[in-house]
């Protein structure tokens, strides 16, 4: 065999022997090849890390900042003249408004679980020309641990009588012996609390001072709502 043959034998001899060792002990080929790669190319880090992006949370109900895990935010707007309707965020969630068109004249109300946060129910009630006797029906159906959120809209104060007006004051209402006709008012607060409630804004029906003609202000709060656990 002349020595050209010879070389060439053995070089197809070798590349066989490669190819076998690769498909009999593929585990030992790919550690030896990465061992390669490092001293060409410098040790690698096994596992890619990423730069961990923290998760941004917006704050609910249009707040500047979150509430603490034991509360609820809410967002509570009154209603602008007869034009506008108010507006009831509660945990993120736009319970009533003019745009769902689930609100009216009177006084709007939302009932909440104070523990979970579920929206029991929510309706509104004619202050002007709707029975007193629906109203009453239903504040008597809050119970101890409930939240409520209430927002006026035109006229809240017409049919409002004092029987009304104490359950409210037991929610801890300090302003609704003032609610007078077509003032705006809002309002959130708890049963069974015994407390006087920090939410809430009223503003006067007062023609020397009226925005919107024979209605005044807008008014609004907002905050962060302890649960009641």
């Amino acid at each position: 065999m002349r020595p050209r043959d010879l070389v060439y034998a053995v070089t197809f001899l070798i590349v066989i022997l490669v190819i076998w060792g690769i498909y009999t002990n593929p585990p030992y080929i790919h550690e030896r090849a990465r061992i390669v790669q490092q001293h060409i190319f410098g040790a690698q880090k096994e596992t890619v890390v990423t730069a961990a992006v923290p998760k941004t949370s917006h704050p609910k109900c249009s707040l500047s900042k979150n509430c603490p895990i034991d509360h609820f935010a809410f967002q509570i707007r009154s209603g602008a003249a007869t034009v506008v309707g108010p507006k009831i965020c509660f945990d993120g969630n736009i319970v009533m408004s003019g745009v769902m068109n689930n609100v009216g004249p009177g006084l709007n109300l939302v009932l909440v679980n104070g523990e979970n946060g579920k929206i029991e129910t929510f309706d509104f009630f004619n202050m002007y020309s709707g029975e007193t006797a629906d109203i009453l029906a239903f504040l008597k159906t809050i119970k101890p641990g409930m939240i409520v959120l209430v927002a006026s809209f035109d006229d809240a104060a017409t049919k409002m009588n004092d029987e009304i007006r104490d359950i409210f004051v037991g929610l801890g209402s300090s302003s609704i012996k003032d609610v007078k006709f077509r003032d705006n008012w809002v309002f959130a607060g708890g049963a069974g609390t015994e407390q006087k409630s920090p939410f809430e804004k009223l503003a006067a029906n007062d023609q020397n001072a009226n925005i919107y003609g024979n209605w005044p202000e807008m008014v609004e709060i907002a905050g962060c709502f302890p649960k009641k656990v």
